[in-house]
């Protein structure tokens, strides 16, 4: 049963009703699940603590959701293909029947090695379906997964596996991303030796050497040899743990973002569905990292909960030449198309040539993700991808939102280039100035707060509960903030303005100053630094680093490759600055706070709206860091 939309009439229906009775709403749509028992109420919340529940005492397995209830008629349908790096390498479909039996075996092969409900795994895999194979093995047994970007650095890695207190590791021998081999089972080796783990399970991708550890390494294809191709799925309460998924913070530290099982499996299935208008037989590709929280969403679990045929690319857009999307496109007959803003801007840079000898008429619908997509982009992928005739859904959401909150619905809402446009049904936005005032009507501008729960929403950040209130429900009363400014314009429609907080967005990922700074100044040379973001033609925002370093550094030039390669190996090369400036010293207040709305204009180059500096501990510092900047 399906709860897609179809008119926009029917969606301005249904999002009255569903902020008029959002609790019924959501029981309506929660109805069409297979529920081994179902809920005895359907919300109990309270943003103070913060403490959120749907669907109390209700029991599931959200992998029942997608295998036992769909097996009959979904079987023979292709679940995932598998489009490798070498387009010379053939590419792989796994049907529904197949993927079953695969996580079946793999669930099998977790429980041999102790692992069980509760136990955390980390999955540190290249964009291979053995990948989407683990989650969804660890969701069937009650493990609670924590899926790391297999391109962070081995402390980046080490950081997790320690805050999460992981059991075990899923791994690969190595990576292989447009022409370069990742040694990413050595990386593994390298974080294991700052922490411990009982088990490694490596799949053998790459084929090159790697080192085995007896007693904790094993290899995939050893371990599920013989295990039984079916396998009864855990019990599971609405408000167990699924997963836990890291995301850069203000602070240093990055913080484990968790989503529980009922909520999230509701609303991923619903707003999949409803945004990218599916219907069955399309072939939907998100290019997202299996990493991210779009990789989760709507690459894993919305897609095969509402019976799609998804597509994994293990590559990268510009390998071997800048028109593998569209070649991709045109090979698979891809219906629904989702990538990011960065991606786009930066295959527009090589015009429409590697456009062209790659049928893309099977396209119905684009969409954005990860960032805010500005006018020319938007223009260029709607007229030269899209030509002309495919809605481009512009998705609003985070980690912490579990799913798409803001966006059109493909070929319902009008669109508008740059605007995420109107809420999903169930989601209550509203918009406040700094001092938390609401304000109401259109044409308005300021923060962007939620003020009800929708069920995909983070529950609490892993070991640490009060880092979840402080973070996203202490700074307005009674409301989630997102951290992020927003216009409403005169049609009611949402434009995304941005962060407001020390967070930058890289690529459409987020990466908090404090995370990078704290990097940097592990260089021996370097004694205090300054991160802001910057408008980068194609990352969207780029990482500009101030850096304050001794005098005894002859060249400046190897000195700032150096800090580079310094981010590079301790968070990953996703963090390395953009641009890095030595500096005298940084804008502070007397109190020692670094001013960095300053740096960010002398980053932006808005060198004539500095403001008012004369409050600074040392003014003059400004007109150096001008000078240096020139």
């Amino acid at each position: 049963m399906s709860d897609r939309l179809h008119t926009l009439s029917g969606y301005l229906y249904e999002y009255q009703k569903s902020i008029a009775q959002p609790e019924e709403f959501w029981a309506r749509i929660a109805d069409s699940f297979y529920w081994r028992k179902r809920w005895d109420k359907v919300l109990q919340w309270n943003f103070e603590e913060p403490d959120v529940r749907w669907f109390l005492n209700g029991k599931l397995n959200l992998t029942e959701n997608i295998f036992e209830k769909n097996l009959y008629t979904l079987g023979e349908r292709p679940a995932i293909i598998w489009e490798p790096n070498e387009p010379t390498e053939p590419s792989r479909t796994l049907t529904y029947r197949q993927l079953f039996e695969e996580v079946c075996r793999f669930s099998h092969a977790l429980q041999s090695k102790g692992i069980g409900k509760g136990d955390r795994v980390i999955i540190y895999m290249p964009m291979v379906p053995e990948a989407a194979v683990a989650m969804l093995a660890c969701a069937r047994i009650g493990a609670i997964h924590s899926v790391v970007f297999a391109g962070f650095s081995s402390t980046s890695l080490a950081d997790r596996i320690l805050d999460c207190k992981a059991k075990a590791i899923v791994t690969a021998d190595g990576n292989y991303r447009g022409n370069k081999q990742v040694p990413v089972k050595a990386i593994v080796d390298e974080a294991l030796e700052k922490t411990s783990v009982e088990t490694v399970i490596v799949y053998r991708r790459t084929g090159q050497e790697i080192s085995m550890v007896s007693g904790r390494d094993c290899w995939w294809h050893d371990l599920i040899q013989g295990k039984p191709s079916a396998h009864k799925a855990e019990e599971m309460d609405s408000e167990d743990m699924l997963f836990i998924l890291y995301t850069s913070g203000s602070t240093g530290k990055p913080k484990g973002v968790v989503h529980t099982t009922g909520g999230y499996m509701v609303y991923t299935k619903y707003s999949f569905e409803n945004v990218f208008q599916y219907t069955p037989g399309d072939v939907y590709w998100c290019t997202a990292d299996i990493g991210w929280v779009t990789g989760h969403s709507y690459m894993v679990y919305g897609p095969l909960l509402a019976g799609a045929t998804t597509l994994l690319f293990e590559g990268i857009p510009t390998y071997p030449h800048a028109g593998r999307f569209w070649e991709i496109i045109d090979k698979h007959k891809v219906n629904i198309f989702y990538t990011a803003p960065t991606a786009i801007r930066a295959l527009q840079a090589f015009g429409t040539g590697p456009i062209e000898g790659h049928d893309l008429s099977s396209l119905k619908v684009l969409g954005s993700v990860g960032e805010p997509i500005n006018e020319e982009a938007w223009h260029w992928y709607h007229t030269h991808i899209g030509k002309g005739k495919c809605p481009i859904v512009d998705t609003w959401w985070q980690t912490e939102t579990g799913g798409i909150l803001i966006s059109p619905l493909a070929g319902i809402t009008p669109t508008k280039p740059a605007y995420a446009t109107l809420p999903l049904p169930g989601i209550q936005l509203c918009i406040v100035d700094a001092k938390g005032k609401e304000l109401t009507g259109n044409s308005v501008e300021g923060n962007l707060c939620i003020t009800f729960p929708w069920p995909s929403m983070i529950r609490t950040t892993y070991g640490d509960h009060e880092r979840c209130r402080q973070t996203y429900f202490s700074t307005y009363k009674n409301k989630y903030f997102t951290g992020d400014g927003v216009k409403r314009d005169h049609d009611g429609y949402y434009r995304i303005l941005g962060r407001v907080d020390d967070v930058i967005n890289v690529s459409g990922h987020r990466m908090g100053t404090a995370e990078v700074e704290n990097a940097i100044n592990e260089h021996p040379k370097v004694i205090e630094s300054a991160v802001v973001g910057y408008p980068h033609e194609i990352k969207g925002q780029g990482i500009y680093a101030f850096v304050i370093c001794d005098q005894s550094t002859p060249n400046e030039s190897s000195l700032v490759q150096e800090i580079k390669e310094t981010v590079a190996s301790i968070i990953g090369p996703i963090a390395k600055p953009d641009k890095i400036q030595l500096v005298p010293g940084l804008p502070k207040t007397r109190s020692g706070k670094i001013m960095r709305r300053i740096l960010r204009k002398i980053a932006e180059g808005s060198l004539d709206a500095m403001g008012d500096t004369s409050t600074l501990l040392d003014p003059e510092v400004v007109g150096k860091i001008i000078d240096g900047r020139k």
